[in-house]
């Protein structure tokens, strides 16, 4: 009986374990920005309730952002990121927000010197 326990244990614990790497999405999009000071604020506003990771490069303008479904969703992420001023395909910052940003990030005027 005893076996028979901890064998039913390590089962569920198994299930569960499974279960919830199932709860893993990542995403990819395009955000803009010019500069690390960016970078540093694109990921912070990223980083949301259920976002595990999230990275933006520098070079390429990509934010990739892994997340778990369960807890929030693609759209949630890129509104916080658009609401710290930086737009996406899918999501634009507002020009109150953008305005916001130090004058070296306003990605529209390309005059970052950093």
């Amino acid at each position: 009986m005893k076996r028979l326990l901890i064998f039913s244990g390590i089962i569920l614990s198994s299930i569960g374990a499974f279960a919830q790497s199932n709860d893993i999405a990542t995403i990819k999009d395009t955000v803009d920005g010019n500069c690390e000071m960016c970078k540093k604020r694109i990921e912070e506003a990223a980083f949301i309730k259920g976002v595990k990771r999230a990275e933006w490069n520098v070079d390429t303008h990509v934010l990739t952002v892994i997340y778990r479904p369960s807890k929030t969703d693609e759209t949630s992420i890129l509104q916080h990121v658009a609401k710290a001023g930086h737009s996406s395909p899918k999501v634009m910052a507002t020009e109150a927000d953008y305005k916001k940003l130090p004058e070296c990030c306003q990605y529209k005027t390309n005059s970052c010197s950093h």
